[in-house]
């Protein structure tokens, strides 16, 4: 699937390249596409490069997190959970410590800590998986948790949005927390179906409906809040949890007599082999993303898009947003590009520009994703993952188009 994906982002970008050189003229098609592959060639290099730092710092306190014994304690609180959700993986497994840790980071909107330990939580589930270039049901059903995964604090959009002169930065907020749980529902919906999950089963309807009280809590809590106010408590809340968590793990290593430092460096070693095994497959996707964005096919599906929406007669105002959108699955500062520009084109309080924003903080970057994760140990047949997660960026899309309407329509 991987490969096919692969080699259309590149025969797309041609035949759409030659289109526009032989019936539009167009003298510069082919130049921009060779300039997107060598740049984004060294980018992801430079990417590589700098996640090798990150990786090692957290794969680090994650080795002293296991040694300490921590995280065992903190997966008893979801393994009934994953036990239905993931019955390949055993109880008391590091992988799910690992995706207890990733999907926490994620949900505090912390990206850096977030990659890495989702690389670990896809190392430890590749051990349980008995074909190894294959990836496994519990493999794809992470991956599709994690690239929709549910970011309760969006700080770098409101960021965004204030050095682009929204008025009220924060007023997306809560449509992002709507758009991002729906993206979540259907990615575990889709999966779900695959894989014959029973989510009727009262344990995992426990713990939806816990999970949905805990957003449902934080969004009455944080819609109460001057936009300042939400600004500062996001940030701090985020930040004294990871690093509370840095702390627990080594007071954990002191009283079970743990060499902590040993085994930060023990783990750190692994960071930096992951950090260079991911550089082919991360150049192999950006670059097939860059050439296709460069021969403008992307331009073309959004310009379909609005003619249909025109035949319908619908309102098109979401058109305009729609370049984030159908970005946001391949390349995440991609779309955040695409974000920026609707903004500063439209503005950061128009339609399109609050659209554009819910749409970059639904979901994470599906390809991008599963490039870096599945590349990590080596897999290359991917089965129902891409799939899976488009359905989870769909829903995402969908239901940030609704909720911009209900919400600023």
């Amino acid at each position: 699937m991987l490969n096919i994906i692969w080699i259309c982002f590149f025969l797309a970008a041609f035949v759409t390249a030659l289109f526009k050189l032989i019936f539009l003229g167009d003298q510069q098609v082919f130049a921009q596409i060779m300039e997107a592959l060598f740049s984004l060639s060294k980018s992801a290099f430079e990417i590589s490069l700098g996640l090798t730092g990150v990786l090692a710092l957290w794969l680090g306190i994650m080795r002293i997190g296991e040694k300490s014994g921590f995280i065992l304690l903190l997966t008893h609180s979801l393994t009934p959970l994953f036990s239905r959700l993931m019955p390949d993986v055993p109880k008391d497994h590091p992988a799910l410590g690992a995706i207890v840790m990733n999907i926490s980071a994620n949900a505090l909107g912390l990206d850096n800590a977030a990659t890495p330990l989702g690389i670990k939580a896809m190392k430890e589930l590749q051990t349980l998986n008995p074909t190894h270039e294959t990836a496994s049901n519990a493999q794809i059903l992470f991956l599709v948790i994690n690239t929709s995964g549910v970011t309760l604090f969006p700080v770098t959009i409101f960021t965004y949005r204030a050095q682009l002169g929204a008025a009220n930065p924060t007023d997306v907020f809560i449509p992002i927390l709507i758009a991002t749980y729906m993206s979540t529902l259907a990615g575990l919906l889709a999966v779900a179906a695959v894989q014959k999950i029973n989510l009727l089963d009262k344990v995992i309807v426990a713990y939806l409906g816990g999970f949905t009280l805990v957003v449902g809590g934080l969004l009455a809590y944080f819609s109460s809040l001057p936009q300042q106010v939400m600004l500062q408590q996001s940030a701090t809340i985020s930040n004294v949890i990871l690093f509370s968590l840095v702390i627990i793990f080594i007071l954990g290593a002191i009283n079970k007599g743990i060499n902590a430092y040993d085994a930060f460096i023990e783990g750190a070693k692994e960071g930096f082999q992951t950090a260079i095994t991911i550089i082919p497959y991360l150049v192999a996707m950006l670059v097939a993303i860059g050439v296709f964005r460069a021969s403008g096919a992307l331009d073309l599906l959004a310009d379909l898009a609005r003619f249909i929406v025109h035949y319908f007669m619908l309102d098109d105002r979401f058109v305009d947003a729609l370049p984030t959108a159908l970005m946001k699955p391949f390349s995440g500062s991609g779309a955040r590009a695409m974000m920026i520009d609707t903004m500063k084109t439209m503005g950061a309080d128009s339609f399109a520009g609050r659209l554009s924003s819910i749409v970059q903080g639904s979901t994470e970057t599906t390809f991008y994703v599963l490039a870096i994760y599945f590349g990590s140990v080596g897999i290359k047949h991917i089965r129902h993952a891409a799939t899976c997660g488009i359905i989870a960026d769909f829903g995402g899309i969908i239901a940030a188009i609704f909720v911009a309407y209900w919400f600023f329509g």
